[in-house]
């Protein structure tokens, strides 16, 4: 007779179900376990053979064959210990006593027969009575789960919560989990949940001796409020940091804090945590299955996570990967506050690989054995310095990185990346006078109010398409739930035409930004003062605009090639290399070609300031690779 138990696998955060048959006949002793099973899940025969002789039993002298159902989907982990076994004793009780009494040496010629129970201190598995009575129903419509110790301990496994989640949906009574995961699995309403810490509890239950132990609701674990160790009130100066940070949590938007070492940006940044919302029930399931599927969740997590890796991290440690695949610091941030401190020192690959995750809020992870999509729904905070020595424009020490070092630092964070970020911060020294005022700042419980109730607003318009935050809009929604009048329209247009920076992505995030400062503000449609606000945060952009060198070519030459830019320059003023660099150098649009031909021209030309022998120094082939990089054609 088959015996089938009910359990689950992990398929990255999602629990899958797995039937768990067992069949016993006659023949050689033997232990075969089929269905894609894994090494840790082979590997378990030896723990349920060890644990089944801790308690006076042996693992059945027959054929066994264990097989997980669906026999296409790989099965890895340990937590299907406690199923096998569970499995293996009901199909050897189930079993009609003939088959045992049919030939008392039930073994090869070469194997000696078991010993008589007299002599024998253990005995087969469901061998306590002559003509078993039919199996209970303690394991009918029950998940089992559970990993088994050599000393028939049962011990704690990942993803229990997803396994909850999988029994309700299947529409099964409960679920048995080991004593130390019962917490985790009484957050999923509406399923019974029942508790084990030992083999010897299985087979009483089997027997009929005596029922699992039913947890009751009132168990569940109660956080208590931690006040926290941080404030806002603690950080010295820093108000267009303190700004852009409140602005960046009211609407979930993406932040950079870019500033020489020790002016506050990693303070600043850990302190954010204490004006976040409270995480919802919904977001909090969604955070405690992610936790749970690494074994990292002691029960429903409260508090939206905050997660800083290291800037050794790997591409796979920071997106998610392995085999199988698992959620990488950016799921593990789902909800949450995703930390990147010195992100120009992170490995290109690990950086880049934020584009799609950022746009689309979650990561497919594809391998050879199948693909997984993990949610990465999280706020980002990142902090660069302006120069591998960090005190670039400080104006108050020194830089000591040459033109190309600089060049070659800021050019680890490419366009598109820093395009995805909405808010970019410079954070200044603070002057001694501000660092020992006594005069707190504001507090976190100040600025979170005003985030909270900001936050309600957003979730009023957006209510319709289940959305809590501005940074959630899709360019459809932006349309419209932020329509523009015709002062607001023409502040739009001045500030693109301004920065001729602009793509039609961060347009759209400049708008989303602006609804977030008039949220705090509680006005109900955007002005022409919220678009300036929201142009002031990515106006200054510590990572591009305050190179010394070369940093613009005038609209009108974009698309062309440097040879015919040369030729231009060469037929207007015969030195073309000092004629970029005073066109760019005065960061304005280069003269029109018949203003280039004037004495007034020439003259302005020829009028060298002291620095411009210092520029013109520069090698050539620094210049060329510069305006190449500049004046490529743009993509349609």
């Amino acid at each position: 007779m088959c015996a089938r138990i009910a359990s689950f696998t992990l398929d990255g955060i999602d629990a899958v179900g797995v039937d768990v048959e067992c069949e016993i006949t006659t023949g050689l002793p033997g232990y075969s376990v089929v269905g894609l099973a894994t090494t840790a899940v082979k590997e378990g025969a030896i723990r349920i053979k060890a644990a089944l002789e801790t308690v006076g039993l042996k693992m059945p002298l027959q054929r066994v064959v264990v097989n997980l159902a669906p026999a296409d989907l790989r099965k890895p982990g340990s937590g299907l210990d406690l199923p096998i076994a569970a499995a293996v004793l009901v199909a050897h009780r189930n079993q009609p006593p003939e088959k045992e009494e049919d030939d008392p040496s039930d073994s090869s010629p070469g194997t000696a027969s078991p010993p008589s129970s007299s002599h024998e201190p253990s005995r087969p598995c469901g061998a306590n009575s002559v003509s078993p009575p039919p199996m209970g129903d303690e394991l009918d419509d029950l998940l089992v789960l559970g990993e088994l110790g050599l000393d028939g301990t049962v011990r704690p496994v990942h993803g229990v919560l997803a396994a909850a989640m999988l029994a309700r949906q299947r529409g099964l009574r409960g679920i048995l989990v080991p004593q130390a995961c019962v917490a985790e699995a009484l957050v999923v309403d509406d399923i019974e949940v029942y508790a084990i810490s030992h083999l010897r509890e299985l087979i009483d239950a089997i027997d009929g001796a005596k029922p699992f132990r039913k947890i009751s609701r009132h168990h569940r674990t109660k956080r208590l409020l931690v006040t926290p160790s941080v404030d806002m009130a603690e950080v010295r100066g820093q108000r267009h940091a303190r700004a852009a940070l409140e602005v960046a949590v009211a609407g979930g938007h993406n932040v950079l804090l870019s500033g020489p070492p020790g002016t506050g940006k990693t303070m600043l940044a850990r302190r954010v945590p204490t004006i976040l919302p409270d995480l919802t029930r919904d977001e909090a399931l969604e955070t405690t299955k992610i936790y749970s599927s690494l074994g990292l969740a002691t029960g429903l997590v409260t508090e939206r996570p905050f997660r800083a890796p290291h800037h050794t991290v790997s591409s796979a440690g920071l997106l998610g990967g392995g085999s199988p695949p698992r959620p990488g610091e950016i799921s593990l941030a789902h909800n949450g506050v995703l930390f990147l401190d010195e992100i120009a020192e992170f490995s290109r690959a690990a950086v880049e690989g934020l584009r799609e995750p950022l746009e689309e809020r979650f990561v497919n992870i594809t391998r050879v054995t199948g693909s997984v999509r993990l949610p990465s729904s999280f706020l980002l905070i990142a902090a660069a310095n302006p120069c591998p020595c960090g005190w670039h424009n400080s104006k108050a020490r020194e830089c000591t990185c040459s033109p190309v070092a600089i060049s070659r630092y800021r050019a680890r964070l490419s366009g598109p990346l820093l395009d995805r970020i909405d808010l970019q911060a410079f954070v200044p020294p603070v002057s001694l006078a501000e660092l020992r005022d006594n005069e707190p700042g504001e507090s976190s419980a100040a600025i979170r109010e005003r985030v909270l109730a900001a936050r309600e607003r957003q979730g009023a318009r957006l209510a319709k398409w289940k959305l809590h935050c501005n940074a959630q809009m899709t360019s459809t929604m932006l349309r419209l739930t932020c329509k523009l009048d015709g002062p607001a329209e023409a502040a739009l247009a001045r500030i693109v035409k301004a920065s001729q920076t602009f793509t039609a992505r961060s347009v759209d995030r400049l708008i989303r930004v602006a609804r977030t400062i008039a949220d705090l503000v509680g006005q109900d449609e955007i002005d022409a003062g919220a678009l300036d606000e929201a142009a002031a945060y990515r106006d200054v952009d510590p990572v591009t605009d305050a190179l010394p060198l070369l940093t613009k070519v005038p609209i009108r030459r974009r698309g062309k090639t440097m040879a015919q830019i040369l030729a231009e320059d060469r037929a207007a003023h015969g030195d073309p290399e000092q004629a970029l660099l005073d066109a760019m150098r005065a960061d304005r649009p280069a003269p029109d070609d018949n203003a280039r031909t004037t004495d007034d021209s020439r003259n302005h030309t020829d009028a060298h300031d002291p620095d411009d022998e210092n520029l013109a120094a520069l090698e050539l082939h620094e210049l060329e690779a510069r305006i190449h990089q500049l004046t490529a054609p743009e993509p349609l």
